[in-house]
């Protein structure tokens, strides 16, 4: 089920969204789910630069497909903010919008005169977010804020995969998405601040902040450790600091995965001899690596479907490993509605995935896709 924009939470709200790629879309692109007018400020040559970004040789009328997936329910005007009609134009929508998003390199936003502290001058309410690589200061401010990059300097890489390989990064964009979310946390608290106040407030937020903030777990347990990078598991690594059997295992027919369960327990439920004299909790990080080798030889042996028979019913923390084809196929999948269509100004339909969060009980989904480069520059800004 779908709700009227007026009923959802934002409504009224007006936002207008600088931001390319990403980060800052994505946050936009939230903000517009739960009820907010988002327009997006683009260039006039070409506009986002998404919008030729095409992944897995997909496009979707003129615009890559992944432009639509991050920008749909939103209005573009086109503006060149370096002539000066158009950056007076781009002023009149600041003066009348709550919310403005931006991810421009440090320094960007000054030289044209659209930094926090001109902005507050022309709209004291606004709510002002940035979202930067490496943040607005220090060294690395001027590097590339891109996902993988941001990861590889983080230590992320060395936190998956198995000991014997090399460092295998988080094969989507974890860190835009992670970074986008924590804007939108930002600017929410800030437009609650804004009802008390009446005042505006700058929201900073970037992705290196992000992925340490991700590692929360990991990092500090290295911080009050020894401070040296903890080793992956040799075999069926899922948690540096896990210890056996947690990880994904091999079956006859696919794989399984199994979480926190006491090896003394799990030997008894699959009748595995060789895993008893594993039993003694003590020894299950210190030696996760034996356990982990025998309980993967031990499950090739049988069925996915037969292990989970057994081990489900004990209430053991485990789950078949799906593919998207296989869990598309699932009812739970079919339950969570997570699918919706949307519709292009030309007709074109796509599906891509809905908001996750639900608003008294209800699904929050537009058909409305991307809009065409400039569409809202004809329309009435007020």
């Amino acid at each position: 089920m779908t709700m009227e924009n007026n009923k959802l939470p934002l409504s009224g709200l007006r936002v207008l969204d600088f931001a390319q790629f990403l980060a800052g879309p994505m946050a936009a692109l939230r903000l517009a789910d739960l009820g907010a007018e988002v327009i997006k400020v683009e260039r006039p040559q070409g506009g986002d630069l998404c919008r030729k970004l095409v992944v897995a040789d997909q496009t979707f009328g003129d615009d890559s497909l992944l432009f639509h997936t991050i920008n749909r329910n939103k209005r573009s005007f086109a503006a060149d903010l370096k002539i000066e009609d158009d950056l007076e134009k781009v002023k009149d929508l600041i003066r009348s919008a709550d919310v403005m998003i931006h991810n421009f390199r440090p320094g960007v936003m000054e030289r044209i005169g659209l930094d926090y502290a001109s902005v507050q001058k022309l709209n004291p309410r606004l709510v002002y977010g940035s979202v930067t690589g490496y943040g607005s200061t220090g060294p690395w401010r001027n590097k590339p804020g891109q996902d993988l990059l941001v990861q590889s300097l983080t230590g992320m890489p060395w936190l998956s995969g198995n000991r014997s390989d090399g460092p295998v990064p988080v094969s989507f964009a974890v860190l835009d998405m992670a970074t986008g979310n924590h804007l939108v946390q930002g600017l929410l608290a800030a437009l609650i601040q804004r009802g008390i106040s009446g005042q505006g407030t700058l929201v900073e937020v970037d992705l290196m902040s992000s992925a340490i903030d991700a590692q929360f777990e990991q990092l500090t347990s290295f911080l009050n450790g020894e401070r040296t990078q903890p080793p992956r598991s040799e075999i069926a690594n899922a948690s540096v600091h896990g210890a056996a059997p947690y990880g994904i295992y091999q079956t006859q027919d696919g794989y399984l995965a199994i979480a926190m369960t006491p090896i003394a327990r799990l030997a008894e439920l699959l009748e595995c001899d060789a895993l008893k004299p594993y039993g003694d909790p003590a020894i299950a990080f210190i030696k996760r690596d034996e356990i982990k080798a025998v309980l993967a030889e031990f499950l090739k042996s049988g069925t996915t479907k037969k292990w989970l028979d057994i081990l489900e019913p004990a209430d053991i923390w485990c789950a078949e490993v799906f593919d998207w084809p296989r869990l598309m196929e699932t009812e739970g999948f079919g339950e969570l509605d997570a699918v919706q269509e949307v519709v292009s100004e030309s007709g074109e339909k796509m599906l891509t995935t809905r908001c996750p969060i639900r608003i008294n009980g209800k699904t929050l989904k537009s058909n409305r896709g991307a809009p065409s480069l400039g569409e809202f520059n004809a329309a009435d800004l007020q």
